[in-house]
């Protein structure tokens, strides 16, 4: 296991749940949202140059667009926006209900097609999805495409694509369950679903702080290095799980807050490792050990990770 990694405040501004990080190559500077905040923030990582854009609903996730811009999913339907504050372009309204369902994680894969899955906020039922949205033909006066592409979840995350883009990752956050699929990129096609890691569920009752013994956590959002390892962020088991492609703990990284929610890798050589953290509905017991619960983390690792995908329309 690799030595406990020196953890960098990015931001002092706090989320309320911070999620869907990337690194703008161009821009240098990196993006995510707050989505309990229902805002979109960007940074380069001096206070100063902090801003939030706030959303008309609940975000989701959100990608940069290779035309400019960002696609994102808000409650239950993708939009498209040009520029930083430009308007929202709707691309496709879904028919799940949004008072008891909305959009979580997502990003794009690397053909440019933006793929969202969903969270049903009861969390009593496995009914999210996971959707692919591809407008690269409507430039061309083609059809906007939008395919199911897995379901059986209850809350979508973990969404991410080895480097040779032949295995897809997405795990069910309440079944403390990532699982991973052959995926042939052309065809936009998912096979041989099988179970890539399986947590420990967490024990009846546990609270931080209340002396219920050991907890690890359960998947939340995810990334993949230039060597096929999936990093995955443990919520309330503060750390950073590195896992080989063969679903092999590889090391542990100690996180300064109890609920990480997603790893990115960025900077120039994609070696900085940027964390979001969840602050929204956390106890007294929890803020008062993890005052900094929210903020954007960085560190520094060994292996590059790989350059976010962008959008192509």
């Amino acid at each position: 296991m690799a030595d406990a990694p020196v953890w960098t405040r990015f931001s002092a501004q706090p989320s309320l749940l911070g999620e869907s990080p990337f690194w703008h190559p161009a821009e240098k500077a990196l993006y995510w949202i707050d989505i309990e905040g229902r805002q979109i923030c960007r940074a380069s990582g001096a206070d100063s140059d902090f801003a939030r854009w706030a959303m008309p609903d609940t975000p989701g996730c959100i990608a940069p667009a290779a035309g400019g811009g960002l696609v994102m999913a808000l409650r239950n339907a993708i939009y498209r926006a040009p520029h930083w504050q430009g308007a929202l372009h709707g691309l496709h309204t879904f028919d799940h209900d949004p008072a008891t369902t909305r959009f979580n994680d997502g990003k794009c894969d690397p053909v440019g097609r933006f793929w969202a899955g969903t969270l049903y906020e009861p969390r009593d039922r496995a009914l999210a999805r996971l959707y692919a949205l591809d407008a690269r033909e409507a430039r061309h006066g083609g059809i906007l495409q939008v395919q199911l592409q897995a379901d059986g979840g209850t809350i979508a995350n973990g969404l991410a694509w080895s480097p040779d883009a032949r295995t897809v990752y997405w795990s069910d956050t309440t079944a403390h369950c990532i699982r991973a699929w052959d995926w042939d990129a052309t065809r936009n096609r998912m096979s041989n679903v099988r179970s890539f890691m399986q947590f420990e569920p967490k024990p009846a009752g546990w609270r931080f702080g209340a002396g219920m013994g050991a907890y690890g956590g359960r998947p939340d959002g995810a990334s993949v290095d230039a060597d096929g390892n999936y990093w995955v962020a443990m919520f309330e088991g503060g750390r950073i799980l590195k896992l080989s492609p063969q679903g092999v703990l590889l090391a542990e990284l100690p996180t300064p807050v109890l609920c990480p929610t997603m790893p990115c890798f960025g900077g120039d050589d994609l070696r900085t490792l940027y964390i979001t953290s969840a602050r929204d509905k956390r106890s007294a017991v929890e803020l008062s050990a993890f005052p900094d619960s929210g903020c954007v983390f960085s560190t520094r690792v060994d292996v590059p990770g790989l350059p976010v995908n962008f959008f192509q329309d």
